[in-house]
């Protein structure tokens, strides 16, 4: 992330420094380069490694007045969240034992929760999309207004019902018809997030699901070592959601006033012009090194666009105050 300051990637050198240039009798206007003009912030609430180089800034803060990019990956299906299950009629929070993973039914929804599940995942009872009217989905403006809540990364899930599923070896789940993650404090995170930047574009990067599509169960899932564990909260693993894209995607344009892009990472890359394809044979006649190195960038890209693998992301892309690439703009 690149906070505002002095000199602004937009801004150019004053009159004085414009110089001829040495090609010929045209006169350039001298630019900073671009190492000169941006500042990279990394977010974390982890202590700040020793080997990082000091031109990174570190803090636990998302700062304000960002002119540039803002790339939260992986980020907002780590922001905690409530899980409701549709029983007797209703949603009703599953409260936990943050020890054990024991579960229980526990009351109905808040206003503001059973609002957000009316609105992003439908219930049993009601036809998919049937539940009301959604504004904001992908390249959409209607949306006016925003959140203000205070997120930098994302924070402990200490207090949160943040459950497990049913799991082998497990506490049995309570029986209910349908499982629901409410992703409204994910919106806030992002909203929240939008709203520090001056101008520039906000990217997140994560695996998610969208209203047409909501899973049944739930995708609540733990991991530890790199190995996916039960997701009890007790300290002990990453407990993870999949992120519900289009409501978060709504949250961030209600906050940019402005039309949001989402699309696979898969589709993301190739648009970009990473096609994976395996280098001609024939190089590895004539340049046997670069052979090598052009199928190791092969390899990479055919893993980054792997749709049941990393390709299966989703990128959203929210402007404020500019227009999306046109090899992004889809």
């Amino acid at each position: 992330m690149i906070p505002a300051w002095a000199g602004s990637p937009e801004t150019l050198t004053p009159a004085a420094a414009v110089r001829r240039s040495p090609d010929g009798p045209s006169w350039v206007a001298g630019r900073r380069s671009l190492a000169e003009r941006i500042r990279f912030t990394a977010v974390e609430y982890a202590s700040r490694p020793e080997n990082l180089p000091k031109e990174i800034h570190w803090t636990t803060e998302i700062p304000d007045g960002i002119t540039g990019l803002l790339l939260a990956t992986e980020w907002l299906d780590n922001v905690p969240l409530d899980v409701a299950v549709h029983a007797d009629g209703g949603w009703r929070y599953v409260l936990v034992e943050p020890s054990t993973g024991v579960e229980t039914v526990g009351g109905p929804v808040s206003t503001a929760d059973l609002d957000w599940l009316t609105t992003w995942w439908p219930s049993p009872a009601s036809p998919r999309g049937a539940d009301r009217d959604v504004t904001g989905g992908p390249a959409s403006t209607d949306a006016t207004s925003g959140s203000g809540s205070g997120f930098g990364a994302a924070r402990p899930a200490q207090g949160s019902s943040l459950t497990a599923r049913s799991w082998p070896g497990c506490p049995e789940t309570p029986h209910t018809d349908h499982r629901a993650e409410i992703g409204r404090p994910r919106d806030e995170a992002w909203g929240y997030a939008v709203g520090r930047i001056r101008r520039g574009l906000a990217v997140a990067v994560d695996y998610g699901h969208l209203r047409e599509g909501r899973p049944v169960d739930g995708t609540l899932t733990g991991y530890r070592g790199g190995r996916q564990v039960p997701p009890v909260p007790d300290a002990s693993s990453d407990v993870t959601a999949h992120v519900a894209m289009d409501s978060v995607a709504s949250a961030g344009a209600a906050v940019a006033r402005c039309a949001y892009s989402l699309s696979l990472q898969t589709e993301a890359l190739r648009a970009l012009g990473a096609d994976g394809g395996r280098p001609p044979l024939s190089l590895a006649g004539t340049d046997p090194a670069g052979y090598v190195r052009a199928l190791a960038a092969a390899s990479a890209v055919a893993e980054l666009t792997d749709p049941a693998g990393l390709g299966g992301h989703w990128w959203l892309r929210q402007p404020v105050g500019i227009g999306l690439p046109t090899a992004v703009a889809r």
